[in-house]
């Protein structure tokens, strides 16, 4: 079988077959519009349970830093216990949103690459051979360990907070130690939790296509990325930098329109930046899809995306080259020379 690129592969399925990109697109924009829109309307009616006296209205009014910042503390006073309340069911309303709507777009997905490349992969076999159940319950499993992983990583950097907080007491300010501090536990913490994520997120793969319980497609998962840690990692860096291209690209993108604040109408300056934003998303989402189809790839194809046969170890240095046979030291006796051979014999003056 001919070697093969994972990586040009993964991108290939995704251009080939952008109703992945859009069924990506599906789940994962219903559910940030789900969270949008539910944290629109939970303010509005935070904001309406609210209550505003003649005197906050007055210093209101006035329009003055101070007066303002006291009525808005009057105002906020005693509703910290319903926005607590509030905040949390609509984290934990939007974790199960995710989890059930991230289980049926993975599985739909992986699904289809792996008809894809399973497909590619034998040639002689009837194409009505069915694989492996999709255990729709591993998928739950697993994305409840990484909303779970994520609340972790959350409560670890509030714990940070804490922590380095204790480096600058009231009575000693220290913000810069208080930095120092927080900063090292802060990249420790983020990138924890960023490979726990993508061990989950590649589980997902396995519990579809050997139909894996959670522990089990974790487990079939870190052997896969240590066997085939070459192949994953070219695939990840390779997606990783397009990444970070598409990010730089839209961040330039987005700040251009701000040249314009003081020309152009802000509500078409506002709708630049949203359209930039979007197609970034979408970007973003296709790679999504192309890194994907690159592990799928590695996982169906072993033997094609197999290393070539290692090239021959040169000799060590000083020793120069080794020919394949030995090289004669000595004379052969037996060889005529040319003082033997009759009429050989050069003439003398």
């Amino acid at each position: 079988m001919p070697h093969i690129s994972p990586t040009i592969e993964g991108f290939r399925a995704a251009f080939r077959r952008p109703s992945l990109t859009l069924a990506e697109i599906a789940w994962r924009w219903t559910v940030g519009a789900s969270a949008g829109a539910l944290l629109c309307f939970g303010f509005i009616e935070f904001l309406d349970t609210l209550t505003v006296d003649n005197v906050d209205a007055t210093l209101l009014g006035t329009k003055q830093p101070l007066l303002v910042l006291r009525a808005i503390k009057h105002i906020l006073r005693g509703s910290l216990s319903r926005a607590t309340f509030a905040a949390l069911f609509a984290a934990l309303a939007l974790s199960l949103l995710w989890i059930v709507a991230a289980s049926i777009g993975r599985a739909a997905t992986i699904r289809a690459l792996l008809d894809q490349f399973g497909g590619k992969l034998s040639h002689n076999a009837p194409s009505d051979i069915p694989g492996p159940p999709t255990s729709f319950r591993s998928l739950i499993g697993l994305n409840f360990l990484r909303a779970a992983a994520t609340l972790a990583g959350i409560l670890a950097l509030l714990g940070a907070v804490i922590v380095a907080g204790f480096a600058s007491p009231e009575a000693n300010p220290r913000p810069g130690l208080s930095f120092v501090i927080f900063m090292p536990l802060a990249a420790v913490i983020c990138m924890v939790w960023a490979a726990l994520n993508w061990i989950l997120s590649l589980g997902c793969v396995f519990a579809v296509r050997d139909g894996e319980h959670a522990l089990g497609a974790l487990s079939a998962a870190v052997s896969f990325l240590r066997e085939r840690t070459a192949p994953v990692f070219a695939v990840s860096t390779s997606t990783g930098l397009a990444h970070l291209t598409a990010l730089f690209g839209a961040s330039t993108m987005a700040s251009l329109p701000a040249a314009f604040v003081h020309i152009a109408p802000t509500r078409l300056i506002v709708a630049a930046v949203v359209l930039v934003t979007l197609t970034y998303f979408v970007v973003v989402d296709w790679l999504y899809i192309a890194r994907l189809a690159g592990y799928i790839c590695i996982v169906e194809m072993p033997e094609a995306v197999a290393s070539a046969e290692p090239l021959p170890v040169p000799p060590p240095a000083g020793q120069g080259f080794v020919p394949s046979t030995p090289i004669q030291t000595t004379i052969d006796r037996d060889e005529l020379i040319i003082g033997d051979v009759p009429g050989s014999a050069p003439a003398l003056s």
